[in-house]
């Protein structure tokens, strides 16, 4: 019977030194794909709304829901992207206004129960970022993302 120093493995591991990483190699991938990601990400052409609200990436969560996607990214029941993905003639809500994410968090009179005050044109980037971070304004977007989705037809254009 063999014992445990003639079995093939070992002999291979006794005549070898291990190599010993300066790093956790972990630690180096993880590291390298970040940046991978962050490079991607700054260069892409794609989600600038929510890059301009993100400029990092990260492996923690945002902790955003659905709603709160659908109004940073400005991707849902809003008649102005309806018109840019060419889904609608009109980019107006029935209230008159151009019916954006912005105008209904801020403006519009269907929404008055989940209101923010309205930024100034050159701060609104600054703006987006408050509310990003800031669970109560969050939770008014929501508000407003499920009454529209509960109500869509009021929110059609004229």
């Amino acid at each position: 019977m063999c014992g445990p120093s003639l079995t093939p493995g070992n002999h291979y591991f006794q005549t070898q030194s291990a190599t010993v990483l300066k790093y956790p190699l972990k630690g180096l991938l993880r590291k390298r794909v970040l940046e991978e990601w962050q490079t991607s990400w700054k260069n892409g052409d794609t989600g600038r709304k929510i890059y301009n609200i993100m400029p990092s990436v990260s492996l923690r969560p945002t902790n955003w829901i659905r709603e709160d996607v659908i109004f940073f990214s400005q991707h849902g029941p809003f008649p102005a992207c309806h018109k840019r993905f060419h889904l609608s003639d009109s980019d107006y809500c029935s209230c008159g206004g151009i019916g954006t994410a912005l105008r209904y968090a801020t403006a519009c009179i269907y929404t008055v129960p989940w209101h923010m005050r309205k930024p100034a044109p050159n701060f609104e980037q600054q703006w987006l970022k408050r509310v990003a971070n800031s669970l109560v304004s969050r939770q008014k977007i929501r508000g407003i993302i499920k009454f529209m989705s509960e109500n869509r037809d009021l929110f059609r254009p004229p």
